[in-house]
């Protein structure tokens, strides 16, 4: 069996890495979305949370599955048995940091490859720090993510008015 592991922090899952993972499903016979955790990240989501807007969003890939992992993806990637690493790239900027990444992946355990997707040209801007920027400022994030957690990011990220 082919096992792909699709790391991020998924902060929150956009239609760009909806884009990555549908992609990958159609190349390997089991996609793990895997949020990683990353204690020097601060995240607006945890990844309890994360995982759940995941869930949401991915039941239409059926070879799909969400998990959480706290340490090394490498750590993760040899006790899963999987094949290879999928990485969705953005910008030359992406693929300068994940490149190196790669590389420290492959020096740890030769066998793990990382297998590099270019997003679709409609995402290209889209990262889930400019979703949080948009809705902090109550802009329409509408676009940017699924309608199933649409309402739990809003609720979230969204400035309250606290005028009285």
């Amino acid at each position: 069996m082919k096992i792909a592991i699709c790391p991020g922090s998924f902060d929150p899952i956009t239609f760009g890495h909806l884009d990555i993972i549908k992609r990958a499903s159609k190349l390997f016979d089991k996609v793990i979305v895997l949020v990683i955790v990353n204690p020097e990240k601060h995240c607006s989501f945890s990844p309890e949370e994360r995982a759940e807007m995941i869930s949401k969003v991915i039941t239409d890939i059926p070879n799909a599955v969400v998990d959480i992992y706290d340490g090394l993806l490498i750590d993760y990637f040899k006790a899963h048995n999987a094949t290879v690493i999928v990485k969705g790239l953005r910008a030359m900027t992406d693929f300068e940091y994940e490149f190196q990444m790669a590389l420290v992946n492959r020096q740890l355990c030769p066998n793990a490859d990382t297998l590099f997707l270019t997003t679709s040209a409609e995402y290209m801007y889209l990262s889930s720090s400019v979703v949080r920027q948009v809705a902090k400022f109550n802009g329409d994030i509408s676009q940017f993510v699924p309608k199933q957690i649409l309402n739990t990011i809003i609720e979230r990220l969204y400035k309250k008015d606290t005028e009285e």
